[in-house]
């Protein structure tokens, strides 16, 4: 009788388990008006463990993240496992940067081990570095590139069958049965990014590009490709001090806060790489950034206001003003001009509530977060 009753409640419980195993699978989505998980640290892009741990000391009590962010040490068993140690026993989430990896087998076992040793605080692989933004520009190396095409649809096409034959090369070497997020940070066409496989992308904010479009350009296209997106605050200049002020820098992390990015990262590196470049200036902005964001705690409030800005369908264009490029292989024409011109007035109309999109698979599953889609033919759509 004893071990009927045993055999019933062994049954009960399994199937409990089976039905909140099934839920959790389901709700991924945070309820609504409940806290989101939120990301702020730093890139430590430059090879010196020392420096490395002096400051994740420092940043410890106002950041949650950090990206190692040099191949000296990410292509160094050794260093690469002392670092992670290192972060993680301090609490960091953290991400682990890669390029082109120099044997497969032994980045696939060191991978392995990431995600044995540190579980869920190892968020993932930021794999290659301004993809497209290089692209545009042709600068060298590229990871994926395009030399000549046929039209922009063409480009495109190639493009993205490159970036999405490295990612995928990348992926194929692990277990189908380990799903990873990958990662990057870009300057421009961050749509094709994400077409391309990756999960997060960085629009950077440096030099002296808007803000704000970019936040229009990276949000849009994590919306309706259902991606996150976060910003990279990176060089404002290429001699010492590199980066912008603290006061600019804290102004800048409260803009994309603001406007929803779930990740924000300081690059910090020298020319060099062998060094960081914070200074007691920054390092206060990021601590009164950490106030700030604990007096504002950001819910998952739907936001069914917003506008998009749609563009035409592989226009490759990097809206960096009016003699930027085509996907890098034609210049800007009057087309151009007036997308630039129509972008520029929804802006100053719209302010944080616009995005930009590309008339790529658009549908009501993805566009839902929009109340008007104007088109860059004149076309609206009230939703």
């Amino acid at each position: 009788m004893k071990h009927k009753t045993f055999l019933i409640i062994l049954f009960c419980s399994l199937l409990v388990f089976a039905l909140l195993l099934q839920y959790s699978l389901i709700a991924k989505d945070p309820p609504k008006d409940e806290q989101i998980k939120f990301y702020v640290g730093i890139d430590v892009a430059y090879d010196n463990i020392t420096e490395i741990q002096m400051l994740v000391d420092e940043i410890s009590s106002y950041t949650n993240l950090v990206v190692i962010g040099c191949t000296g040490i990410t292509y160094n068993t050794t260093q690469l496992y002392e670092t992670c140690q290192y972060v993680y026993e301090k609490g960091f989430s953290f991400i682990v940067y890669s390029d082109m990896p120099p044997i497969m087998e032994w980045f696939v076992c060191c991978y392995v081990d990431c995600v044995n040793k540190w579980g869920e605080q190892f968020l993932g692989l930021y794999a290659f570095d301004e993809g497209c933004g290089r692209q545009l520009d042709l600068k060298t190396p590229r990871p994926f590139r395009v030399d000549e095409a046929e039209n922009y649809t063409d480009a495109e096409e190639q493009f993205v069958n490159d970036a999405t034959e490295r990612l995928n090369w990348y992926k194929q070497g692990f277990n189908s049965s380990m799903n990873f997020p990958l990662y990057t940070s870009d300057y421009a066409l961050y749509w094709f990014d994400y077409k391309a496989g990756y999960d997060v992308v960085f629009a950077e904010f440096g030099w002296n590009y808007s803000r704000q479009l970019n936040v229009a350009l990276c949000r849009g296209a994590a919306t309706v490709q259902k991606k996150e997106w976060g910003i990279m605050v990176t060089w404002t200049y290429n001699e010492p001090p590199y980066i912008e002020s603290g006061e600019e820098l804290y102004d800048d992390m409260i803009l994309a806060y603001e406007n929803g990015a779930k990740y924000i990262v300081i690059f910090d590196t020298n020319e060099e790489y062998t060094h960081g470049i914070l200074e007691e200036e920054h390092l206060n902005a990021l601590k009164r950034f950490w106030q700030y964001i604990q007096d504002n705690p950001r819910t998952n409030n739907v936001k069914n206001d917003w506008v998009a800005y749609v563009l035409p369908k592989d226009y490759g264009y990097g809206f960096r003003g009016p003699n930027d490029k085509i996907w890098g292989l034609w210049a800007a024409d009057d087309f151009s001009l007036e997308l630039c011109t129509n972008l520029d007035s929804l802006l100053e109309q719209y302010g944080t509530k616009l995005d930009v999109i590309y008339d790529d698979g658009l549908n009501s599953s993805n566009t839902n977060a929009y109340s008007k889609l104007i088109f860059w033919n004149g076309t609206i759509a009230n939703r």
